[in-house]
């Protein structure tokens, strides 16, 4: 496969990715909202643990839109073993970027001063690129050595 393929491919990955992150957007926002507003008082619930949950939330909506849609070609043959083992490296690849997103949700609301919800949609869209990242180069890599090409 040429390298202009090859950049073609990672662009139309990136793309769909961002597209349908807004799912995952949409489930972690609704969730974070539901929780901060209506179940959770003070600081640390609202700041902290209802983003701890709204995050794990949009991370299944999120793998399972990259497995069954994104990077599908990569994982056709999976067994459930596999697909277990790859959920499991998908939240630890989401996890670390989390911090990063809570760690910017402080920063933002240190420095701006904005409610929780504006400071997680700035601090997702700044995370989605490393997640991205890690999605095609570490968690759906290409494995296949039949045809000796990468995707």
């Amino acid at each position: 496969m040429s390298i202009s393929t090859q950049k073609k491919n990672i662009f139309k990955r990136f793309v769909k990715q961002t597209l349908f992150s807004l799912l995952g957007t949409a489930t972690d926002t609704v969730v974070l909202w539901i929780l901060s507003d209506f179940v959770f008082n003070g600081y640390a619930a609202e700041y902290i643990i209802s983003p701890i949950i709204s995050f794990e939330c949009a991370n299944v909506v999120n793998f399972f839109i990259c497995s069954n849609w994104i990077w599908n070609e990569r994982t056709k043959d999976s067994s459930k073993l596999t697909v277990f083992k790859r959920f499991i490296g998908f939240n630890i690849s989401y996890t670390g970027t989390f911090f990063l997103k809570l760690g910017l949700i402080q920063l933002i609301k240190l420095l701006a001063g904005w409610d929780v919800v504006w400071c997680n949609l700035v601090a997702l869209m700044i995370s989605g690129i490393a997640n991205f990242i890690l999605n095609e180069k570490v968690v759906f890599r290409f494995k296949g050595t039949d045809s000796g090409r990468r995707q």
